[in-house]
């Protein structure tokens, strides 16, 4: 062999040579002559100190397709240019869907509550001189407060408790993040459906959400007695989540994304349907009481300001929930009370049947 000559003259691989052809090169013959443990040991050693702080190359796969070979799908891909992945955004209609429905089902329910309350306590009149007495002054003071509330302050009292609640959450460090996930709308984020509903609930400034439960407390009394407890409950929550798409389409459309948090879509659309039913009512400004105005001439107002802020982008508040939350509202006193709510009985009769009947025991055949 070649090789064995140039090892007995004492040609060693750390000089300049040329090996004839056919001949070995300078690691062939180091693999050859060297131990096969020593080999594997030092020479491995060499190869992971020299490449190891190497970047990998990085290697690129060809595109793969339905029909033709990977070759030809390859040389396409340098003239094609990639398809960019369609993003889906979700849409508020399920839930709308889900929130009437239930709310439909619960007045259901209440009612065949209410009625049975009533025989039930003309059955047991007479039990009410043995009765013990609730004791304590200040137990006694909260029933006569919730006794002096209206339907529509006792329906929104759950709605404050929540919002606090939620407020209370952002002072936690631990649940910054999972906060700023799901309790803020941002069409950028990877989490979309629940902040549509959750951000509502949503406050960090303590006077953001003071105003906001304030004008929902304000204006609950009007609402509940225009569209009922469990109808304003499906509105509201109805609300939340469509002033959210709203505003989600508009950053999209805009490319002004960023987080947003706040019951003042749904709120607006409160205050847009007491103003849309009653246009002749007279409002004030809590810190102006001594100017009025029409509830129509506000709603107006209300709708140019928010307008003219999303032309403009304007970013101290979400003008595209706002505005949105207030057609919801005019919409809804308009035409969806009649499209929605009127329209309930079928699904109600279902139920009906379903509590009515319930499963039948037993299965034998007659």
């Amino acid at each position: 062999m070649a090789w064995r000559g140039w090892a007995q003259r004492g040609w060693g691989c750390g000089r300049a040579w040329a090996p004839p052809a056919g001949g070995r090169s300078c690691e062939e013959l180091t693999a050859a002559l060297a131990p096969p443990r020593l080999l594997g040991r030092r020479f491995n050693f060499f190869i992971q100190q020299k490449c190891g702080f190497r970047k990998a190359p990085r290697k690129v796969e060809p595109r793969r397709s339905d029909t033709g070979t990977t070759g030809e799908t390859y040389k396409r891909s340098a003239l094609i240019p990639p398809v960019e992945e369609t993003v889906f955004y979700p849409s508020p209609y399920p839930f709308t869907g889900c929130a009437f429905g239930s709310a439909a089902i619960w007045q259901y329910e209440s009612l065949k509550s209410r009625v049975q309350s009533y025989f039930d306590g003309i059955k047991a009149d007479w039990l009410d001189s043995i009765r013990p007495q609730k004791e304590g002054d200040f137990r006694k003071e909260i029933n006569k407060w919730w006794n002096n509330l209206s339907d529509g302050q006792r329906t929104v009292t759950g709605i404050i408790a929540a919002n606090v609640f939620v407020f209370c959450l952002w002072r936690v460090p631990s649940l910054q993040r999972t906060m700023i996930r799901y309790f803020t709308s941002n069409p950028a984020s990877k989490v979309l459906c629940s902040p549509m509903l959750l951000s509502t609930f949503s406050h960090f400034s303590l006077f953001h959400m003071a105003a906001n439960m304030y004008v929902l407390w304000s204006f609950s009394s009007s609402i509940v007695n225009i569209l009922g407890q469990e109808q304003f409950m499906a509105v509201y929550l109805s609300a939340g989540v469509i002033s959210n798409f709203v505003s989600y389409v508009c950053k999209v459309a805009t490319g002004r994304y960023g987080p947003s948090l706040g019951a003042s879509g749904a709120i607006m659309t409160v205050l847009a349907a007491v103003c849309t039913k009653i246009p002749e009512g007279r409002l004030a400004i809590i810190f102006l009481p001594m100017f009025t105005f029409t509830a129509g001439n506000a709603l107006k107002a209300i709708i140019a300001m928010d307008t003219a802020g999303m032309i403009l982008g304007w970013k101290f508040f979400d003008h595209a929930a706002h505005l949105g939350g207030a057609l919801f509202g005019i919409w809804y006193i308009t035409y969806g009370h009649e499209l929605i709510w009127k329209n309930r009985e079928p699904l109600v009769k279902i139920w009906h049947e379903m509590r009515t009947n319930g499963p039948k025991k037993g299965g034998g055949s007659k």
